[in-house]
């Protein structure tokens, strides 16, 4: 059993930045690959990025790279998204996921899912 727990979501203006935290309990986080996802209305969730036990791989959808950065930090059990130079089309639902294995781009191959947090980027 794994519950995870996003925060960091909010408004924020083209061009700013956020930084969406994750925090996982239940069981040994350091075990859990990661992974972001992201779902705008009336869109199908989609992959952000990923990051592996270790921190050493972290893919990242074309959309997001170079202005998104995925991070962990094993010792607080906590996953880190840092959003920079939003754009309007990033408005979405982000949710945090984990699964006991290697890292994935699929949706369906995570096991555990957090609630989600809304990020919404408008002027």
């Amino acid at each position: 059993q794994v519950q995870l727990v996003e925060s960091g979501g909010g408004l924020v203006q083209p061009g700013g930045s956020l930084r969406l935290s994750c925090a996982a309990s239940g069981r040994s986080f350091s075990r859990e690959a990661m992974g972001w996802f992201r779902q705008a209305p009336g869109k199908e969730r989609e992959f952000v990025a990923a990051i592996n036990r270790s921190g050493g791989s972290t893919p990242y959808a074309d959309s997001v790279k170079g202005r998104f950065t995925i991070s962990r930090d094993n010792a607080k059990n906590t996953v880190y998204l840092q959003t920079n130079s939003l754009l309007h089309v990033d408005t979405a639902v982000y949710y945090c996921a984990a699964r006991s294995s290697s890292i994935s781009s699929r949706k369906y191959a995570y096991d555990y899912w957090g609630q989600g947090t809304q990020v919404t980027v408008s002027s």
